[in-house]
């Protein structure tokens, strides 16, 4: 099964700039897309043999997820089960045979950290809620978590600490949720794998110096490890100011 994740940063721009080029050259079992902007009537998105799923802000060109799959889910969720947590569409839950995939856009914690007391309830929240899933199924989650983990995961971890995206308080929550029976895929195969970042500024040239971030992911159920057969940053792809991110899994 492969999967994959993209921040678009606005579907209707990255439309203009290649998106369903890359979207049938991915031939991905299921796509999920962040920070997609828009509803869905606001633009023609075709994706022929796919099942379309949205999760729109209710604020006009702000933040958003989908989900194209193949497959007709079992059932299908939006955002994460907690009544504080609604409006801004930043999460979508696919019941799948065997698993439970989730494609989430976590809220920024803002210059000078001014949102990082949402952040750290929406942290609590939806690890509650990955874990109440992963109770029945194995769980994939995928999408920008907004959140550098280790050092290795941004070029200039010195500078950036206690930035949004490299706080303290953000990366504790991260090491929280592995630790609560995730696993990061990517880092699962490539532990010590430096320079490979799945976001830019679009400041300093910062992609052509590939001076990045890695705050894009694919995490799963521990105890669907073993069936990791790829994870990939698809750093070539252009068209937003993060690249695609996929996941293959082996079958069952």
């Amino acid at each position: 099964m492969k999967l994959v994740s993209w921040n678009v940063n606005g579907l209707r721009a990255c439309a203009k700039k290649g998106f369903f080029d890359y979207f049938q050259r991915a031939d991905a079992d299921v796509f999920c897309l962040q920070e997609t902007k828009m509803q869905p009537h606001q633009a023609e998105i075709e994706t022929p043999g796919y099942f379309q799923y949205w999760n729109s802000a209710e604020k006009k060109g702000y933040s958003g997820t989908a989900a194209f799959t193949r497959r007709e889910p079992i059932s299908v969720s939006y955002d994460i089960g907690d009544p504080a947590h609604v409006g801004e569409g930043r999460a979508i839950t696919l019941e799948l045979e065997k698993l439970y995939l989730v494609t989430v856009y976590t809220p920024n914690a803002q210059d000078g950290l001014a949102r990082l007391p949402y952040r750290m309830e929406w942290e609590d929240a939806f690890r509650a809620y990955l874990l109440s899933l992963d109770a029945r199924k194995p769980v994939v989650v995928c999408g920008d978590m907004n959140v550098a983990h280790e050092e290795i995961d941004l070029k200039n971890p010195k500078t950036n600490r206690g930035n949004a995206g490299f706080s303290d308080e953000e990366r504790a929550k991260m090491t929280r949720l592995l630790a609560s029976g995730f696993t990061d895929t990517f880092r699962y195969l490539y532990p010590d794998l430096a320079g490979a970042y799945s976001w830019w500024s679009y400041r300093f040239h910062a992609r052509e110096k590939n001076a990045g971030w890695r705050i894009d992911y694919f995490l799963v159920s521990d105890r669907l490890r073993d069936r990791i057969e790829k994870a990939e940053i698809h750093a070539d792809v252009l068209g937003s100011d993060h690249c695609p991110v996929s996941l293959t899994l082996r079958e069952d």
